[in-house]
This record gives C-alpha cells, structure tokens and sequence, in this order.
C-alpha cells in the first residue's frame, strides 16, 4: 500500500507512468519528504558511519596513515565531482520527466547519463591512478606519507568506474522517486567494506594484513558490488524507471544540450568546492601531520553531519522537479520549505551530539592525546554551523531540482574562495590560529553559502526556469 501523497503508480504501472497527488496538505508533502528522505538518511549515515569505521581501522596504523587517507580523498573526490555533476542533470531531468508522465524520455535520460559515466569513468581512472604520484607530493604530503599515500590513491583509483556508475544510477532512481533501492544497494555494499576491512587491513580468516592497501581492496570490491546490484535493479526490477542495452544506439542532441545546460554549472559548482577544499588541506598540511590527522578526522565527522541535509536536499530536488514537471510550482515551493524544516529538527540533533561528545568521538579514531584535542575543538565548530549548513543544502537541492544550478555555483564561489580559503589562510599564516583559525573559515563560508541560497530561494524566479 502506497502511503496517500506519496508518488504512486497508476494503471499504467508496468509502462513506468505515475501519479501525483492533485492537491496535497501540508501533512501530506511532510509524509512525501520523510518517505523519500528517509531512505537517503539511512544510506548516507551509514556510509558516513562506514567512512569513520575506515578511518577508525585505518587510525589504528598510526597518523601517518589517517593523512595518507585524507591527502588521498580530496583529489578522488574532485575527479569524482565531475560525476556529481552529470547526476545533477539526470536528476532534475528525470524529475521533471516523471512528474511530467514521460517515462519513455525519463528512460532515454538515464541511459545517456549512463553511458557518459562509463566513457569518463575509464578516462578518469587511468588519470589518477597514472599522476599519483604527482598529486599526493604536491598536497604537501611529508616524507612518511607519501608513499603511503601513493599506493592507496593508485588502489582507489582502480574502483573509481565502478562508484561512477553506481553514483548515476542511483541519481536517476532518486529523481524517479525511488530512495529505497539505493539505499539497500549502499548499505550492502557498505557492509561488505567494513568486512573486507576487518580481514584485509589486520589479516584474519588466514588472509594476509595488508595494512592500508587492505583498506582500499576493499572499499574497491564494495564499489563493484554496489554497481552491480544498482545495475540489476534498473534492468529488471524497477517499475518506474528501466535501463536497456538493446539497439538502436543513437545520440539525441536535444537531450544532451539539456543535461550540459543543468550539468556544467554544476559542473563548476563542484570545480570551485573540490579546488578550494585541496588548497583548504593544503594550508593545514603545513601545520604537522599530528594536526593534519586532526583535521581530516574532522573532515571524516564532519561528512557524517552533513548528512542529514544531504539526504532532505534529495527530497526537495526530487519533489521540486516533479511539481514543477506537473506544473504546480506553488506546491513546489511549499514542499521545500517543509523539506527544511523538518533537516534542520535533525542536524539540530546533531549539533548537540557532536559540542558535547567530541573528545569521547575523537578516541575512537586515535589514542594521541594531542589529535584528540584538536579533533575536539573542531568538532565544537562543526556543531555550531549546523543550523546554516542544513538551510544551504536543502534550499540548494530546491534550486537543482528546478535546474538552477547556477546560483549554487555562485554561492560556493564566494563560499568557498572568497571566505573559506581567504580567510582560513589569513587566520592561519599571518594570525597563527593553527587548525582553529582554517575551520573558522570553513564555519564562515557555511554561513555565508546559507545567506546567499535562502536570498535566492524567496525570489522565487528558479520557479519559471524551463529544463
């Protein structure tokens, strides 16, 4: 039984048509984000838990390893931006698409975006795996790290295809409604990764301990896992959405103009984020690798918090993009401003665990009093921004729904460059702040991002934008 408000298949089910609900209540649009949301909090906290059981595993090898980790995730997570950026545009299409009863071009959407992924996803992986090397050593990365760092970026590199396809076809099942399946996929593969951690970084079942490339084999076998079970989904079992592989292979131009006209300032979002958070790392690389361990079990928290507004940002794109597509963009309004006041109850919970807990927190990852220290510290930061974090997320995963994608790039620019980096740098190398002074920039570029997104929200033009 399909909860009422909720996205619901018609008579047409097998064909992948939906129905929305003509008029909803307010208590129905808060039943449709807490049913798509739901699901996506799950997945994300719990890929946020197994990131921390990662580093936990890993910080057990010394801070040596925790900043080969943490030099190694910011360049991946640039290349992988470029994807992130392409899911955008798959979203807000598929969306729209639906919510507009256009399976049939929801379908063509997804199998663009599909095969997009593999031909970059190959190009890229050979690119990081090949300039390895190059990056960790222009991170700044000191000579113990270094080639720990090397040899986990080039054993991740390996996986990087296989988490692109998994990250678009999850994109799409999200803009089609469908939060559930790719969270049982994740949280699968998740599980496998903390096992494989578990025998392959220390060495139990008769398995040899691999220490820190333990832990990228098998971040990598979970990776392969997750596609496949995403991928079995949109060939064989999804009602809304479907993959096919049969002929005719044709590219449609008019599609693709539209995913780059959403993608690229996406795109450029992610270019402005990705860039500022390496010269973010590289500024605290400076300070020591006892301070660079602190910062990136920080980072490691901090991804954890930013999950609640992650996954309500879903909601709002999802539900924004199909009211839109139903022509019903007061609904649509209405539904993301629900959307945000039910994240911010949760990140608001968040925050008090995270002021109040952040030393016993920081002893899970390491038993060096000094990283304990600056962990707590930053944790207390973290927990201030809360409430500005959750807004910008949410209200910016509203405008992505619509297909405003260039305000958020807008606000991450001067977020990110003209505070985070600016600022972080002033208060670190002509103050002297250390690790406090780089994450009070980060808390001010939150803050700020929030102001400019909320600003763009209430002037309501990203409702007339046509996809």
């Amino acid at each position: 039984m399909i909860p009422k408000g909720n996205l619901a298949l018609d008579s047409d089910a097998e064909a992948g048509t939906v129905e929305l609900a003509a008029t909803p209540s307010t208590k129905e649009i808060r039943w449709r984000v807490w049913d798509l949301s739901a699901p996506a909090l799950v997945e994300m906290m719990l890929n946020s838990l197994v990131g921390m059981a990662d580093m936990m595993m890993v910080g057990r090898l010394g801070s040596a390893a925790i900043a080969a980790v943490g030099f190694t995730n910011q360049p991946v997570f640039f290349l992988l931006a470029i994807f992130r950026a392409l899911n955008v545009g798959t979203t807000a299409l598929i969306a729209r698409f639906v919510g507009a009863r256009r399976p049939d071009r929801a379908n063509d959407t997804l199998r663009m975006g599909f095969a997009i992924t593999l031909l970059l996803g190959i190009l890229l992986s050979l690119f990081s795996y090949a300039t390895a090397p190059m990056i960790i050593a222009a991170l700044g990365a000191e000579e113990e790290v270094l080639p720990l760092g090397i040899a986990y970026m080039r054993l991740i590199s390996l996986g990087m295809l296989f988490q692109a396809g998994s990250m678009a076809l999850n994109s799409a099942l999200r803009g089609a409604g469908d939060t559930k399946t790719p969270m049982t996929t994740n949280v699968t593969a998740n599980i496998v990764n903390v096992v494989g951690n578990y025998i392959l970084i220390y060495g139990h079942f008769g398995f040899p301990a691999l220490g820190i490339r333990g832990a990228a084999m098998a971040t990598n076998i979970a990776r392969v896992l997750g596609c496949s079970m995403a991928l079995y989904v949109v060939m064989r079992k999804n009602p809304i959405i479907r993959l096919s592989l049969a002929p005719p292979y044709r590219l449609d131009f008019g599609l693709l103009q539209r995913l780059i006209r959403i993608g690229l300032p996406a795109a450029g979002e992610q270019l402005v984020l990705r860039t500022g958070q390496i010269l973010y790392l590289r500024i605290v690389a400076g300070l020591g690798t006892a301070t660079v361990a602190a910062h990136q079990i920080g980072m490691n928290i901090l991804s954890l918090s930013f999950m609640p507004g992650q996954a309500f940002a879903i909601a709002a794109t999802t539900l924004v993009g199909q009211y839109l597509g139903s022509k019903r963009p007061d609904t649509a309004q209405k539904s993301a401003l629900e959307t945000r006041k039910l994240g911010m109850i949760v990140s608001c919970s968040v925050a008090v665990l995270l002021f109040f807990g952040g030393a016993q927190i920081a002893r899970l990852y390491t038993d060096e009093m000094e990283v304990i220290a600056q962990t707590a510290l930053v944790l207390k930061i973290i927990a201030l921004i809360q409430p500005a974090q959750s807004t910008q997320f949410i209200l910016a995963g509203g405008l992505r729904g619509a297909g405003d994608t260039r305000w958020p790039l807008v606000a991450s620019f001067i977020g990110i460059w003209g505070v985070r980096v600016a600022v972080g740098y002033l208060l670190v190398a002509w103050f002297h702040l250390g690790l406090v002074g780089a994450w009070t920039g980060m808390a001010l570029d939150q803050c700020t991002r929030s102001v400019l997104i909320w600003t763009r929200f209430k002037r309501g033009r990203w409702k007339s934008i046509a996809v």
